[in-house]
This record gives structure tokens, C-alpha cells and sequence, in this order.
């Protein structure tokens, strides 16, 4: 496992990241968030040797990252924010100089090679200097130097930024992949991350965590979650459907949308109302669009929670 005990980081007399604790074992994929300049990635700097803590200890499989540095980074696999490389090298000699440095040899060297750069979809830009590829592309080497030793640990900080919608799935996809047999960190801001590759989240603000639990529980925390969303055809009948909504069992308060066509209704804690109101669209021929029943949403919950921050 990893864990990070009583983690401390001062500048001066500004505190980035304060006393903090966490331990991560094999299959989680954990997602650690929080507002820009909330400790994240100061965290995994810590952690991955970079910046050493003013107080505490961070560990990698057992191994300190203060006393035994060394073997704690032979374990580990670190994208960096930004992904830097060497420009001046192509994607084919920066990961043949990661290779060295990891101490790869051999038929392993070669087939370790081979296996990033098909799962990364490095083949075409293999000999193009790094400082001509696209973000993307960028991005990628990044994640194919990371993996490129098979370590038992990934510390990954904002592993998709500047990809696709396709080459996002990809490295979603990867990332997936290797969850079963891997202890995998995802520093983001991106809450969609979150919620499509991650088991675990822990939101950080001002250097504290206040929060640790699956998606699926901080998701249950938002007002958004079990309500119902009518979406109708044409605006002027809205209010009219408002009005009817509030007389539902259950439903506590309705939200009309500025659109002009679209209206909300919120359950009263874990009430059911979804049923009862395709029964009222029914029995008064709403000119229905849409009825959504909303699982909840993160974006809500994240600003709640780091709401004094953000004041």
C-alpha cells in the first residue's frame, strides 16, 4: 500500500499541505481533488520524492520516501503536471533513456518498449522531436515513461489534460486495465474523471482533506440526487407543470430552468418520486421532451465541500 502520514508542507508562513493522512491499498484507483492551489499537487510531489515534507512521512509499499527514497521510487510510476520531457529528444530516445535509467535490460527492455508504445499509440510519432508533437501527444510519452517499468504504483497528476474525447477513453481505458493489480493515484480537477476510472475520492481544500468516500456516496450528497428532471416541448406550458409537480408526494421544492422549459423536482431525502410523476405526465398529457431521473451531481457536492476556500 501507500500512505501518507501526517504529511505537512510549509512555505514560509503559508501552509500548503497540512498534516494530512491517507493510506491507498492494491485495486483502488483513488482520485484526489480539489480547487487550484489546494495542496494536490504539492501532495504528489511529496510523494513522489520531489519535494521533501517539512513534517511527516509519505510511503511507497512500505519503503519511506525520507529514509529509503531510492527503493520507494523504484516502485513507483510519476506523471508530472504538464508531462515534461526533453524536447530535443524524440518520443523513441526519451523512452530508450527511461529505460536505461529504470534499469530495464534485454529481451524485457525491448518488450516492455514495445508495449507502451502500442498502448499508447506512439508508432507514428516514434521519431518526431518532443517539443513538435501536440499537447496530446505530449501527454501520452508522459504516460508511456510512467508505466514503462510495470510498478506496483502510479501517481498520475491530470493524466488526460489536453486529449481528445477519444484518446481520453484510451487512457481511461488503460487506466482501467491496470487497476486490478496496481495502486493508482489520479491528482485532477476534472470531476469527470472522477466518476468514469475512479473507486475512491479524496477532496482536499487549503491543505486539509475533507472528504474520503467512494463517487457514488459524495454523488448521494448532492440535492441533485433521486430528483426529476421534466423537460417539455414548448415553454408555455411549464408553470402550469411546476404548479402540478409541488402537489406530488414527496417532493419538497421545484426549480424551473432559465430555458424556459425545463423544471426540476427534488424527493424529500430518499423519496421515489419518478413514478409518481410519469404518472401525472401521463394523466395530463404533458407535451413531454424529456423525464430524466438524475443520479446526482458531483460538480454541486465538489462546491459545497470546498466552499470556504472558494469564499
Amino acid at each position: 500500500m501507500i500512505k501518507a502520514n501526517g504529511l505537512t508542507k510549509q512555505y514560509g508562513s503559508l501552509t500548503a499541505v497540512d498534516d494530512i493522512s491517507f493510506k491507498v491499498e492494491p485495486g483502488e484507483v483513488l482520485g484526489f481533488l480539489g480547487p487550484n492551489g489546494a495542496g494536490k499537487t504539492t501532495t504528489m510531489r511529496m510523494f513522489a520524492g520531489f519535494v521533501p515534507p517539512t513534517a511527516g512521512d509519505a510511503e511507497i509499499c512500505g519503503h519511506s520516501v525520507i529514509t529509503s527514497p531510492t527503493a520507494a521510487k523504484r516502485l513507483l510510476g510519476y506523471l508530472p503536471e504538464g508531462a515534461p520531457a526533453y524536447g530535443e529528444m524524440t518520443p523513441r530516445e526519451f523512452l530508450d533513456f527511461i529505460a536505461a535509467v529504470r534499469g530495464l535490460t534485454g529481451d524485457n527492455r525491448r518488450a516492455q518498449l514495445n508495449t507502451v508504445i502500442d498502448r499508447l499509440n506512439l508508432g507514428k510519432v516514434l521519431d518526431r522531436r518532443i517539443e513538435t508533437l501536440s499537447k496530446g501527444f505530449k501527454r501520452r510519452v508522459g504516460l508511456a515513461q510512467a508505466i514503462l517499468h510495470d510498478p506496483p504504483v502510479l501517481i498520475l497528476d491530470e493524466p488526460t489534460d489536453g486529449l481528445d474525447p477519444n484518446q481520453k477513453h484510451e487512457v481511461r481505458e488503460l487506466i482501467a486495465d491496470m487497476a486490478s493489480n496496481k495502486i493508482i493515484v489520479i491528482s485532477t480537477h476534472i470531476l469527470e474523471e472522477v466518476d468514469a476510472v475512479c473507486n475512491r475520492a479524496i477532496i482536499i481544500s487549503s491543505g486539509k482533506i475533507v472528504a474520503d468516500e467512494t463517487p457514488e456516496t459524495l454523488i448521494h450528497r448532492s440535492r441533485f440526487h433521486n430528483a426529476v428532471t421534466v423537460r417539455l416541448e414548448r415553454s408555455g406550458d411549464i408553470e402550469a407543470v411546476a404548479t402540478a409537480l409541488r402537489g406530488v408526494a414527496g417532493v419538497t421544492d421545484v426549480e424551473l430552468d432559465a430555458d424556459g422549459k425545463r423544471v426540476t423536482a427534488f424527493p424529500d431525502g430518499d423519496a421515489m418520486i419518478l413514478s409518481a410523476i410519469g404518472d401525472l405526465a401521463a394523466e395530463q398529457s404533458w407535451p413531454l421532451e424529456q423525464l430524466q431521473l438524475e443520479s446526482g451531481r458531483l460538480d454541486e457536492v465538489f462546491r459545497e465541500i470546498t466552499a470556504p476556500e472558494a469564499a
